[in-house]
């Protein structure tokens, strides 16, 4: 044995391992390492040369390492508790970093290298692990509603360390998102805003995902899961929602957006719209609206539309979009028929000074519109005539249904201050044509002249008499029109534009409107339900009542109750196409 071995030897035995000496040697060193830890200055060097000599003489572990780490756990327990209690998650958050740069710069300046995992494991443990819970239900709300990126960033790298920390912050952020989501959606009084908060919501929370959570996949996929739940909370209404803000996206009025950002809007849009289940609704408002851009020439952009268009049919199929792509065939073809009505009128023996231009629809890709007769000039009337000699001569067997609820007109006035056009719906026309025969008129009267529905009437007598381009006078005044009140043309109209666009008074989209688009979507929905319940059973023959249900639920791509189902197939069962078995009554036969 070498001299310094052995005297290594004898004073291992002799003095270190003498336990009033250990014992004071390493109670020394741990007050020591709590008053630094308490943030006073301390002689680091002598900490360094006293366990580097415990390491040599192979006791750090038993004298020192067990003493420590039992002391650092009691010491963290307690701090944790009370700094939980004390203060907001956000400085707790930092806290906790702090501890871990300080033990961690021990153990390169003192502690024997053999400690760290079981120091860092224990701060974790104390400070993080047996609060996770704690942490979240007090802080996690806060730091998402305030969009705090930075400590968001801190608590997934921090949960990340502790066994379980994940899947429990991935809990909460669910709940979270659907708890948040849900009253975007299941608040009526903000109905107006919900599209614009979802988009908002959804860029906040992807902003979450990819800067604060890593872009962890787990994340993102739980955070798919949670907008599909809440969206469909509330169903039919978010769906109506997203097609009228598309509406209002893709209407001329819409001068906000350059395309570029119009496309960005859209494709956000088909995120959103992807989370809903009944997307026959969406399809039903969309159409509608579609029509209205089409039929009015409010379109902002055809481009803009084919883009919509071509992102719903990949996201739901052809059949999804061939009645929309249908009108837009119609107003292709109904230019292409203009131009030849146009040479068509050139050759008549009898001109007439009015233009006509008529777009031809195709019933079933159209919404449908109510038959409204109202009564025509003679030189309308007779143009109308010529047009369906026109048509009908090209293409025989076909019914015309003239619509004059979505007809407009462009006429020429003649005002104190000199000429004018206005551009005007068909009714708003009707109205003011009287005017070339008298004076004034009651409601009534022109009610009687014009054979325009009540509720339609005064709505376009108020934009005539009561909006800002005033060219009728109400008498007596006031903002809607009564029975009895009467109206003369107002010759000191002055505006400063030549042509002047007189909108109809919107209707806020009445409630009837809303309710029948909805029902034709349920009515369109239980023949849906009838095909597939016939196109199963033809294939099958014979079916339990569960096994049918299982596989209509496979099939049907809208949200459907056990209860409707049942309702259906009892109306089939009545109409013969299938019968229950005599024996089994939970069992059914198609009937060929």
């Amino acid at each position: 044995i070498l001299p310094r071995d052995t005297g290594l030897e004898l004073f291992r035995i002799h003095i270190v391992s003498d336990s009033a000496v250990q014992k004071r040697a390493v109670d020394g060193i741990l007050e020591q390492i709590e008053l630094e830890r308490n943030g006073e200055t301390i002689d680091r060097s002598l900490l360094r040369s006293l366990l580097g000599m415990l390491s040599d003489l192979q006791v750090y572990r038993d004298s020192f390492e067990e003493r420590f780490l039992t002391e650092t756990d009691r010491l963290y327990a307690a701090e944790g508790q009370r700094l939980m209690l004390e203060r907001d998650v956000p400085e707790y958050l930092h806290h906790v970093v702090r501890r871990l740069e300080e033990e961690n710069d021990r153990i390169l300046s003192y502690l024997d290298q053999s400690t760290q995992k079981p120091l860092i494991g224990c701060v974790e443990k104390q400070l993080l692990g047996e609060h996770m819970t704690a942490i979240l239900q007090k802080g996690l709300r806060n730091l998402l509603d305030e969009n705090r990126v930075t400590e968001l960033t801190l608590l997934y790298q921090l949960f990340s360390k502790v066994k379980g920390g994940l899947p429990t912050l991935l809990q909460f952020w669910r709940d979270y998102i659907k708890a948040f989501g849900g009253e975007i959606v299941c608040t009526p009084e903000k109905d107006k805003d919900m599209v614009q908060d979802l988009l908002d919501f959804k860029d906040k929370m992807d902003n979450v995902a990819q800067c604060c959570f890593a872009r962890n996949e787990g994340f993102i996929n739980t955070m798919k899961e949670a907008f599909e739940t809440f969206i469909n909370k509330r169903s039919n209404k978010p769906a109506e929602l997203i097609a009228k803000y598309v509406d209002s996206k893709l209407r001329a009025g819409n001068k906000e957006a350059t395309e570029e950002e119009l496309e960005r809007i859209l494709d956000k849009i088909m995120i959103i719209f992807r989370f809903i289940h009944g997307k026959d609704v969406f399809e039903a408002f969309y159409k509608k609206d579609l029509a209205k851009r089409l039929l009015v020439g409010k379109s902002a952009s055809v481009d803009a539309e084919k883009s919509m268009l071509s992102k719903l049919k990949h996201e739901c199929g052809a059949a999804f979009t061939s009645k929309l792509e249908g009108m837009f065939k119609d107003m292709e073809l109904s230019k292409d028929i203009m131009i030849q009505f146009k040479q068509y009128m050139q050759n008549q023996s009898d001109p007439t000074n009015i233009e006509l231009t008529v777009n031809i629809l195709t019933m079933g890709y159209w919404p449908s519109y109510t038959p409204m007769e109202v009564h025509l000039p003679t030189e309308m009337v007779k143009l109308q005539e010529v047009f369906k000699l026109f048509y009908l001569g090209k293409h025989s067997g076909r019914k015309l249904q003239w619509q004059p609820t979505l007809g407009h007109a462009v006429l020429k006035a003649e005002f104190k201050e000199g000429k004018k056009e206005l551009q005007v719906s068909l009714f708003q026309t009707l109205v003011l044509l009287m005017f070339n025969e008298g004076e004034e008129f009651s409601v009534e009267e022109i009610q009687t002249a014009t054979g325009i529905e009540d509720g339609e009437l005064r709505r376009t007598l108020q934009s005539l008499a009561c909006g800002k381009a005033r060219v009728l006078n109400k008498n007596p005044r006031g903002k809607d029109v009564e029975d009895g009140d009467r109206f003369n043309f107002n010759n000191e109209f002055k505006h400063k534009l030549f042509r002047i666009k007189i909108n109809q008074i919107q209707m806020k989209e009445t409630v009837e409107e809303q309710v029948s688009t909805t029902e034709r979507v349920f009515q369109d929905r239980q023949y849906q339900i009838d095909a597939a319940v016939v196109r199963i059973m033809k294939m099958r023959k014979t079916l339990s009542h569960n096994l049918l249900v299982s596989e209509l639920y496979n099939q049907l791509k809208f949200p459907v109750k056990p209860g409707d189902l049942k309702k259906r197939i009892e109306s089939l069962i009545d109409r013969d196409y299938m019968e229950r078995d005599k024996e089994t009554p939970n069992q059914y036969h198609y009937v060929a």
